[in-house]
């Protein structure tokens, strides 16, 4: 069987500059892959090329068996339903004039699912699963009303409400501190399981690499440079950029 995602010689180029540069990797569903790097090398744009947010210039994204790069617009934005991209910034995701409750409802009005009644024990059933419960209690609220880390998992519960089976997380805990990050990063690995979800986690972070996913690839002027199982990656890397990478983090030479 083939895996759920499959990244296959991915190429963005934008003007002059290679964003991504011949990338590739598999994801399955219940996987937790990092992509980690400076800033710069290229992961946001790798995630935002799988949700077509930008296009490939070259290479293969299929995703549930099907090439998304030569997909018609509508079978891959019907195909798109099965995946959700979770941005870095809370505050600017979330629209502040809306309360949790129609934002969270919102991919679901979008995508035609559901009815009132049933979006509503939909959006009772993702928040509580981001633990913010009860969910009656944060619902009617608007965003400023709700902590740094409350939003986020607003964010999520809104990710998830439609139930994909792929959830991409661009730099999620980079706004928040240090118990928070961990807090969310815990929070993915458990929804990753109870959920089976495919994640791919976008970070510059490499604890939390370390701590929510099962394979690491490390980015650098958007090629791959190294890629492996994340403790045999973060603890002895073979690549200098890795060794570069975990050497600043860990506060050694």
């Amino acid at each position: 069987m083939s895996a759920l995602l499959e990244v296959d010689s991915l190429s963005v180029v934008f003007g002059e500059s290679r964003a991504a540069d011949n990338v590739s990797f598999l994801l399955d569903t219940g996987e937790s892959v990092a992509l980690v790097g400076g800033s710069g090398a290229g992961k946001s744009t790798v995630a935002r090329a799988i949700a077509g947010l930008v296009s490939a210039t070259s290479g293969r994204i299929v995703f549930d068996g099907v090439d998304l790069t030569t997909a018609s617009t509508r079978a891959g934005r019907t195909l798109r339903r099965g995946m959700h991209l979770v941005f870095q910034d809370p505050y600017a995701s979330l629209p502040p004039g809306m309360r949790v409750g129609d934002i969270v409802a919102e991919p679901m009005v979008i995508h035609r699912i559901g009815d009132r009644a049933s979006r509503r024990d939909a959006v009772s059933n993702a928040l509580e699963s981001v633990r913010l419960a009860p969910a009656g209690d944060y619902a009617d609220r608007y965003p400023h009303e709700l902590s740094g880390g409350q939003r986020q998992r607003v964010a999520f519960a809104r990710a998830l409400v439609t139930r994909p089976r792929l959830l991409l997380a661009d730099e999620p805990t980079s706004g928040l501190d240090a118990s928070l990050r961990i807090e969310i990063v815990d929070m993915m690995s458990e929804l990753a399981r109870s959920q089976d979800l495919a994640v791919l986690h976008i970070t510059h972070d490499l604890a939390l690499a370390a701590r929510s996913c099962d394979t690491v690839m490390v980015m650098q002027d958007g090629q791959v440079v190294e890629a492996g199982a994340s403790t045999d990656v973060l603890t002895t890397p073979s690549h200098g950029y890795t060794a570069s990478l975990v050497a600043a983090a860990t506060g050694t030479r």
